[in-house]
């Protein structure tokens, strides 16, 4: 997670102008596997804006070793963005592969230790019941932490991080705000994914939405690519 780029993405985004087009599901080619990756219900892929300075800011959020596949973004964003209105950008994401293992035949031993080296320095996450907000107040500002575990199989790991962010003072204000992110790790028909939704946080409400968020679009992907 990239916390600190998230002032650039915002102020570059607003100043793209308005694009021509609509959104479509995306259908991705790795390797010998052809993959339907379609967006959550109230979000809408922006490759078809064609904007190669806002495929950059996307990558400014995932790991130079990753191949984005989707830069996901509120249905509300997008057509604020298309009317050159200022966006929220409140809730995002993000789904990639990772470039080593993107023609790779992905085997569930292979997927455990790509899981493995992911997850290997997360670090603990704080007793259930904790003051998230607090929590965070006490690590480092921008650097993401582990809050939970969503889920754990054999093709399935999800977990739930947070910041402390002090964002641009023109679209934040002056109060520190905070930021939750989950990263899901799938394998999908032998491929390897990773899929990360981005929220502000404010408090419980902002939880649910993003454990609900994640394991739905989950489940609507392993549905779309069911053989």
């Amino acid at each position: 997670m990239r916390y600190a780029a998230r002032s650039l993405l915002v102020a570059a985004l607003l100043a793209l102008p308005a694009l021509p087009g609509t959104a479509a599901p995306t259908v991705m080619t790795l390797g010998e596997v052809r993959l339907g990756l379609d967006t959550p219900p109230g979000f809408s892929d922006t490759r078809f804006t064609g904007s190669p300075r806002l495929y950059e800011l996307a990558e400014s959020l995932t790991s130079a070793s990753n191949r984005i596949l989707i830069f996901a973004i509120s249905d509300n964003d997008l057509r604020a963005f298309m009317s050159g209105d200022r966006m929220e950008l409140r809730r995002y994401m993000v789904a990639a592969t990772p470039k080593r293992l993107e023609r790779e035949q992905v085997t569930p031993k292979l997927f455990s230790r790509f899981v493995e080296d992911t997850t290997r320095e997360l670090g603990k996450a704080p007793p259930a019941g904790t003051d998230l907000r607090a929590y965070l107040d006490d690590k480092p500002r921008e650097a993401p932490v582990l809050l939970e575990e969503l889920r754990r199989s054999p093709e399935v790991v999800s977990v739930l991080q947070g910041a402390r962010v002090q964002g641009d003072s023109s679209f934040w204000g002056e109060k520190p705000r905070y930021l939750i992110s989950s990263t899901t790790l799938l394998l999908l028909r032998g491929k390897a994914l990773g899929l990360s939704i981005y929220s502000g946080f404010e408090g419980p409400a902002d939880l649910d939405w993003i454990r609900f968020a994640t394991g739905r679009w989950v489940e609507e992907l392993q549905r779309a690519n069911a053989r």
